[in-house]
C-alpha cells in the first residue's frame, strides 16, 4: 500500500493524518477498495495514540473517502476522482488569471506599516477614534429589538444612514442631495466600481489624473476599460488634455491626490462644461476635504451644477477608520436604479449594524464633534510638518502649498534624484513615506507624500530628522 505518513509533532496529529490520507486517495496512490491498516496497527507504527488514528478515519469516512466493513476492515471508497497523476504537492496545471492582473501591483503603500515613524498619507489617528461612543451606538444596534428579523435590507443602504449622509454633505460640503440619492458602499473603491459597472462597456475610454490615486485607476484597468492618464498642474486636472472619447473622468478636485493642490474654479467650470458637451460622467472623490485648516472650503463640483454629470463619492475612512469600510456615493438619478441593482449583485448591501451605528453617531452630533476635535489635532500636525519642511529641507524638498487633508507633498529639488530610492533609505531608517513617481503613468513627478494622521505631534520632529538624514545619504 502506497501510504507514507509523516507527522511533524504538532498538536493536531489527527488533522495531519487526515490530510495526508485524503491527499493519497485523491492522487490515486490509494485506489478504490484498498484496505487501510487497522487503527491499532497504524497507531503503533506512527507512535501515536490509537484514538488519534480513529478520529482521522472517522472524519474520512464521514466525508465519503473511506468505508468501514464491520469485522472486515476500513477501505478506500469507490467512485473517487483520483487518477494518480497529481496530488496536493504534485505538478498540476495551474489556472491562469487574465493577463491584466499580471501588470497590476498590490497596493502595499496603503497596507499596515510597522515603521517607527509612520508618515503614510491618508491614514487617520486610530488612537483618537471615539471608541466609547462607537461601542455604545453599536451595542444598541446589536440588540434583538434593533436587529428584528435579521432580513436583508435594500441594496442602497440603511434609510436613516442615507438620510444622515444627505444632511451631512449638504451642510458640510454644499452638495445638494436627498436620502434617495445616497447609496451606501463598502468604501469609496466600491462606489467607483458600481459607477463603472452600470455606465461603461469593455474598451470604453476613462480618464484619470496623472499622477493620481492608483487604486481607482487599477480598478478601472482591471475591468477592461482604456485608462488614459491626464496631466495635473498647479490648477488641477488639465481639462484641455482630456480625450474627447472619454466617457468617465475620475478626479480629486478639492485636494488632488497626491500633489495636494485644489482645482481652480476656472478649471472646475471648464470640466463641468466638458462633461455637458461630451455627455461624460465626472467621478468626484472628495476623500479628505473635511479637514480644512484655513480659508473657505472649496466648492465641490457636485455643488456647482450639472448634477446629472457628477457622481460625488465620499468615505468615512479618513474621518473615522479605514477598517469600518463605509463609504457612499451621491448617484446621478439617471444611474441610480441600475446602481442599486449592481450593488445588490455585488454584496447585497453593506453591513446593517455598522450603518445603523454610524447613523446614530451622525444624528446625535457625535460625528460632527469628532470632526471638530480632529481638525484641531491635524491642523497642529500640518503646521508642524510644513514649517519643518520649509526650515530643515530647503534646497532638498519643496513643499506643495496645501491647507486641506491628511498629507503634505514635497517635490525633490534635484530632478535626477530617485524618490523610490529615497523612500527605501527612509524606510531602512524607520521612516515610512510614499514616493510619488510610482503614482504617475505618463507625466513623471518625483517627491514624497508625507502624512501626519498616523504619527503624533511629539514624534514628528524626530521622524523628519531621520528623513533628512536619509535624504543626505
Amino acid at each position: 500500500m502506497d501510504l507514507h505518513v509523516r507527522l511533524d509533532g504538532r498538536s493536531d496529529l489527527s488533522g495531519q493524518l487526515y490530510r495526508q490520507v485524503r491527499a493519497a486517495i485523491l492522487a490515486g496512490r490509494l485506489p478504490a477498495g484498498q484496505p487501510l491498516p487497522p487503527s491499532r496497527e497504524l497507531a503503533g507504527d506512527l507512535g501515536i495514540a490509537r484514538n488519534t488514528v480513529s478520529m482521522a478515519y472517522d472524519r474520512l469516512a464521514a466525508e465519503g473517502f473511506l468505508t468501514a466493513r464491520p469485522g472486515v476492515g476500513t477501505f478506500v471508497a469507490d467512485g473517487l476522482a483520483g487518477d494518480g497523476r497529481a496530488d496536493d504537492d504534485g505538478d498540476q496545471v495551474a489556472l491562469a488569471p487574465r493577463a491584466v492582473w499580471a501588470g497590476l501591483s498590490e497596493a502595499t503603500d496603503l497596507a499596515a506599516a510597522s515603521a517607527e515613524f509612520d508618515f503614510r498619507p491618508g491614514v487617520p489617528d486610530a488612537a483618537l477614534f471615539p471608541y466609547a461612543a462607537w461601542r455604545r451606538v453599536t451595542a444598541r444596534q446589536l440588540r434583538a429589538t434593533a436587529v428584528g428579523s435579521g432580513a436583508h435590507i435594500a441594496a442602497a443602504g440603511h434609510p436613516p444612514l442615507r438620510a444622515a449622509v444627505a444632511r451631512h454633505v449638504a451642510v458640510a460640503r454644499g452638495v445638494p442631495a436627498a436620502a434617495d440619492d445616497i447609496i451606501v458602499t463598502s468604501g469609496s473603491q466600491q462606489a467607483v466600481d458600481l459607477i463603472a459597472r452600470v455606465l461603461l462597456a469593455p474598451g470604453d475610454v476613462v480618464a484619470v489624473e496623472d499622477p493620481g490615486y492608483p487604486l481607482p485607476r487599477k480598478l478601472l484597468a482591471s475591468s477592461g476599460f482604456d485608462v488614459v492618464p491626464v496631466p495635473v498642474d498647479g490648477e488641477g486636472l488639465v481639462v484641455g488634455a482630456l480625450p474627447e472619447a472619454a466617457r468617465l473622468v475620475y478626479v480629486t478636485p478639492s485636494h488632488q491626490f497626491p500633489l495636494g493642490t485644489p482645482m481652480s474654479l476656472g478649471r472646475r467650470l471648464a470640466l463641468l462644461e466638458w462633461a455637458r458637451r461630451t455627455g461624460a460622467l465626472i467621478v468626484e472623490d472628495d476623500y479628505d476635504s473635511e479637514f480644512r485648516f484655513a480659508g473657505r472650503p472649496f466648492e465641490p463640483l457636485a455643488g456647482l451644477g450639472a448634477a446629472g454629470h457628477v457622481a460625488y463619492v465620499g468615505s468615512f475612512s479618513k474621518t473615522l477608520l479605514p477598517t469600518l469600510r463605509l463609504g457612499f456615493v451621491v448617484a446621478p438619478r439617471s444611474l441610480r436604479d441600475a446602481m442599486h441593482k449592481a450593488k445588490q449583485l455585488l454584496d447585497w448591501h453593506t453591513a446593517v449594524p455598522t450603518q445603523a451605528a454610524l447613523a446614530e453617531l451622525i444624528d446625535e452630533g457625535l460625528f460632527a464633534r469628532h470632526l471638530k476635535a480632529m481638525r484641531r489635532v491635524y491642523a497642529r500636525r500640518h503646521h508642524l510638518v510644513t514649517s519643518l519642511l520649509r526650515r530643515d529641507f530647503a534646497g532638498v524638498l519643496e513643499p506643495v502649498p496645501s491647507l486641506v487633508g491628511l498629507h503634505v507633498t514635497a517635490l525633490l529639488a534635484d530632478p535626477s534624484a530617485d524618490d523610490v530610492e529615497v523612500a527605501d533609505h527612509a524606510r531602512a531608517a524607520g521612516v515610512e513615506t510614499l514616493p510619488l513617481s510610482p503614482l504617475a503613468l505618463a507625466h513623471p513627478v518625483r517627491g514624497l507624500a508625507l502624512g501626519y494622521g498616523a504619527i503624533t505631534e511629539e514624534r514628528i520632529p524626530t521622524g523628519l530628522a531621520r528623513l533628512r538624514t536619509a535624504l543626505r545619504s
